[in-house]
């Protein structure tokens, strides 16, 4: 009992130190177990993050489809990729006309789906004008709710589309307008068989040159 008295008097304070350190060792063995979840939950939640931002970059790299109007070589609807501009719908519609009208139309804006991109000859003013230079062609309408349509930009379809003009009418505003050139007004159109005042008349408002 002297023995383990004089033992205790001589190494007293290396055997605190010891209980010591094997008192925080134990705690952390005991703490160990209670962090091991905390870093899975951690994994999923970066596995999560990585999902949601691959399932967005997904969305911005689908396809859009965008008609094209007005003074391009191939008018039409066109599908691209996500993220396009519409100088990239313009050159796949065959890019544009020479009588284009290039300062009314914003080449480097980001195109939506199911926007219509409006390219307007000189001296035209685009029908529904936006801010950011293409035209919401279908807010563009007459008095009587009917679509206007530019006589000289118009294909055979979007003619067609006007009470009173049919195929064969169509066709003769188009062989008018490469034979004397652009319309300088809706009344000139009564230089075209088959269209006289009264019939003028009636859908002058519907049309815009």
């Amino acid at each position: 009992m002297e023995r383990l008295k004089e033992i205790w008097e001589s190494y007293r304070y290396q055997l605190l130190i010891l209980v010591a350190v094997l008192g925080l060792v134990g705690a952390w063995l005991m703490k160990r177990p209670t962090e091991a979840p905390n870093q899975i939950e951690q994994t999923m939640a970066i596995g999560s993050t990585s999902s949601t931002v691959m399932s967005t970059a997904s969305s911005v790299g689908g396809k859009v489809c965008v008609d094209v109007k007005g003074a391009v070589r191939h008018p039409g609807i066109y599908k691209l990729k996500g993220g396009s501009r519409v100088n990239e719908a313009v050159a796949a519609a065959g890019g544009i006309m020479d009588n284009a009208d290039m300062k009314q139309v914003n080449l480097a804006k980001q195109l939506a789906d199911q926007e219509v991109v409006y390219v307007p000859v000189n001296g035209e003013t685009m029908p529904g004008t936006s801010a950011v230079g293409t035209a919401n062609v279908s807010s563009a309408s007459s008095a009587s709710g009917a679509a206007i349509i530019n006589l000289n930009t118009a294909t055979k379809e979007q003619l067609c589309q006007i009470t009173g003009i049919g195929d064969k009418k169509a066709d003769l505003i188009l062989q008018y307008r490469e034979q004397h050139g652009q319309f300088k007004s809706v009344d000139e159109l009564k230089q075209v068989s088959g269209f006289g005042d009264k019939t003028v008349e009636k859908i002058k408002d519907q049309l815009a040159v």
